[in-house]
């Protein structure tokens, strides 16, 4: 997939929150029985230019090879979110925009009523709009169609974490059918290797449910990390979602803990910010979970506004996943 370009904003408060507790630890994710999840979302803003990815080369993971006999799920199907045909998933729904609703008296609808309504991300809706992974542009016609989520679909996404082998499974969790679907598997970094921790690592293992205390970098915040007072960019990459609380088997509290991207450096040579893809497939986090910025920013966009539980395993096997699977 190609690289977006970065649309970044956020908040000086809520970075620097972050950042106060971010030399602990970092995690995020949210419960398959929470209620619906409400976030702020702000304009978005500037843009940061990341390296191409053949400039980068990804990091191996830093763990056992995987035996041959072990078969682990793979799929990607991020496309049929923002499908406009008879492909798009089961709980997505293709609507055409008009300023006159029914849900709203008085004032035209904009982008972040049809995102309130229908509990979807206008990150989402902006790349159901672009037809591209593109969560800035939110330019609307009369008559423009893109995707929402169903409003009579009970849907909630629960994320496993394998941390011998560094992945993310992604699944969407329909309650009132009692099925999942795997939507998609992501490499990830995780917490340094401590042999003292239950985890072997700074990444604990467990169920958490993830908050909605959400952060999207602008450039400019700074923050305070490990006494030294830096732009948040460096350390959280373009997107941060908190754990919000321990629901079963945690070996460490949620505090402090979430899933970003990864952390960007300032080259030398350009004096620019660039994101340091190399952290991806190692334990390098003081806890935190990492994503490429790609992979976050499309988690970020979709994830937000459901709740979503996250499960954190030493093999992917031993996870506890909700409903019965679902072969699209």
């Amino acid at each position: 997939m190609a690289l977006p370009r970065f649309f970044l904003i956020g908040t000086l408060l809520v970075f620097g929150s972050i950042g106060a507790v971010a030399f602990m630890k970092k995690k995020e994710t949210s419960s398959v029985d929470a209620p619906a999840v409400r976030v702020e979302e702000v304009p978005l803003a500037k843009e940061l230019q990341p390296l191409k990815p053949a400039e980068i080369p990804m990091a191996q993971p830093v763990v056992e090879a995987e035996r041959v006999d072990v078969v682990l799920p793979e799929a990607d199907r991020i496309s049929r979110f923002f499908a406009l045909d008879s492909s798009k998933l089961p709980f997505i729904e293709t609507i055409s925009y008009t300023s006159r609703v029914p849900w709203l008296q008085g004032r035209p609808a904009w982008i972040a009523d049809y995102a309130t309504y229908y509990a979807t991300s206008r990150h989402f809706i902006a790349r159901s709009l672009n037809r591209k992974p593109d969560y800035f542009t939110q330019k609307i016609s009369p008559g423009d169609r893109f995707n929402v989520f169903k409003k009579d679909k009970e849907i909630q996404f629960y994320l496993v974490i394998d941390l011998s082998r560094c992945k993310l499974w992604f699944y969407s969790y329909d309650q009132q059918a009692n099925e999942r679907i795997l939507l998609k598997t992501y490499r990830v970094g995780l917490g340094r290797l401590d042999p003292k921790m239950a985890s072997k690592c700074l990444t604990p293992k467990g169920k958490y449910q993830l908050g909605s205390k959400i952060a999207i970098y602008k450039p400019g915040t700074v923050g305070f990390y490990q006494d030294e007072k830096i732009e948040m960019v460096r350390v959280f990459g373009t997107r941060w979602i908190p754990f919000d609380k321990e629901l079963e088997g945690c070996t460490e509290s949620a505090r402090g803990l979430g899933i970003h991207g990864a952390p960007w450096s300032l080259d030398p040579v350009t004096g620019q910010f660039v994101e340091e893809r190399s952290k991806i497939g190692k334990y390098d986090s003081d806890g935190c979970i990492r994503l490429a910025s790609e992979d976050m920013e499309e988690l970020f966009s979709i994830i937000i506004t459901k709740p979503t539980t996250v499960e954190l395993v030493d093999d992917f096997y031993s996870a506890k996943l909700p409903g019965q699977e679902k072969n699209l």
